[in-house]
């Protein structure tokens, strides 16, 4: 299947489902808990404008002016990580009192002193044994405590998911935790012992993360004192004229031997060629399929870059291992940068000391973090096999809702140990 036709599955999978998601919604926090219809249709008129808005949501981000967008974006975006909170918690309430109810039921007598209460129906049976038939009527439906009910799963509902979608925010936008590895790179000359690298990945600037989020991450990264700085991938969602000013604080990076960049898949969303050469105007080296060499003719190690993993599925070039080691010396130390943490064991074999990866956020937020570690053998952190490693980033950034529950953004600074 091309892409376009990826594309227009993909986008219909996702609109059915968003409508699905705000009718529930709309039933369990207005039709359920309201009784005056006109409020109602309010909650209505409001679910139906912000599903829209989802559902539009990847045309919304091409057509509109970056300055308008950035609005645009946060409020959509945020609605979709509080609109999957919602959803989570309206169903752990209901599963809670349906558990319950389950449980009270089990503690009911099988036989009462002149009630039995069965499937909804109630009977009442008066003068048990005297052969009189009984009548069976439908219970009445209590509408006030149902209304009572509702309201309170709402509610509940709704201070849960406020809570956390809060928290996830902040988190989101608050300066990323700096995480410190030490690495024994194979083959690493003594001279180079402490060598540090700073890692940024999937940084995604675009609507939401902008110049000022860029210029406190450089400076934070300044404050570190690096040799070198790898960003691998994602580090734009928007063309170059848009982001080019965002971008662009990236020129204050101050590391001794240079800041390097491999492209990721947002990239190849965004013309990655455009990218690659608005970077090198920055004074960013790309590694395309490359390797260059760190370090002088006394002591130095070889930082071998690819591009991403399934750049080659967009019918242009893409991850090329054989073409980035080509006439390297085998023997010498290697660290690799690529975007997705795939094809490591393949690259520890061709030398590959210390591979540098992002691409999966570690999920960025709950419950994505649970999918995120099924999927991905290596979903986040430090992996280690045969004396050669694997650091996969949970990312710098975000990309969609701007969010971070159980995955906390990083910069990753790595110490190469001989």
């Amino acid at each position: 299947m091309d892409s376009p036709a990826r594309f227009i599955v993909f986008a219909v999978l996702t609109g059915l489902i968003t409508v699905a998601v705000h009718i529930y919604l709309y039933r369990r926090l207005f039709a359920d808990t309201l009784e005056d219809a006109r409020w109602r249709r309010v909650g209505m008129g409001v679910l139906t404008v912000l599903g829209t808005l989802l559902v539009l949501s990847w045309s919304v981000t091409r057509l509109l002016p970056m300055d308008a967008l950035f609005a645009v974006a946060t409020g959509v975006w945020m609605w979709m990580g509080a609109a999957l909170y919602l959803l989570l918690a309206l169903w752990g309430i209901g599963g809670a009192r349906a558990l319950g109810r389950r449980l009270t039921r089990a503690r009911v007598p099988e036989a009462d002193t002149g009630s039995v209460v069965a499937g909804g129906l109630m009977a009442v049976v008066e003068g048990a044994g005297s052969g009189l038939e009984v009548e069976v009527a439908p219970a009445e439906v209590n509408v006030e405590r149902r209304r009572f009910l509702a309201r309170a799963t709402a509610g509940g509902a709704l201070l849960a998911s406020g809570g956390l979608t809060g928290y996830g925010a902040w988190r989101a936008f608050h300066p990323p935790v700096v995480n410190e590895v030490a690495v024994k790179l194979p083959g690493l000359p003594k001279a180079l012992d402490g060598f540090t690298i700073v890692h940024l990945s999937d940084i995604h600037v675009g609507p939401v993360i902008q110049r000022r989020f860029m210029d406190e991450l450089v400076a934070r990264c300044n404050d570190l004192r690096p040799d070198l700085v790898a960003i691998t991938g994602d580090l734009v969602d928007g063309k170059v004229a848009s982001l080019g000013p965002a971008v662009a604080a990236l020129r204050e990076l101050r590391a001794g031997h240079g800041t390097y960049f491999v492209t990721g898949n947002h990239e190849y969303y965004w013309d990655q060629d455009a990218w690659a050469r608005a970077l090198e105007g920055m004074d960013i080296q790309v590694l395309r399929n490359r390797h260059v060499r760190i370090g002088d003719a006394g002591a130095s190690f070889d930082l071998v870059g690819v591009d991403d993993w399934s750049g080659g599925h967009t019918g242009v070039r893409g991850y090329d291992l054989e073409a980035a080691v080509k006439g390297r010396e085998p023997e010498r130390a290697a660290v690799l940068l690529a975007h997705q943490p795939s094809n490591w064991r393949v690259a520890a074999q061709a030398g590959m000391g210390l591979q540098l990866s992002g691409h999966t956020h570690g999920g960025q937020f709950f419950p994505f973090t649970l999918a995120v570690s099924a999927i991905w053998e290596h979903d986040a952190g430090h992996f280690q096999e045969d004396g050669k490693h694997l650091y996969v980033s949970r990312g710098t950034g975000f990309w969609g809702p701007p969010l971070r529950v159980g995955a906390p953004p990083e910069i990753v600074k790595v110490t190469l140990l001989a």
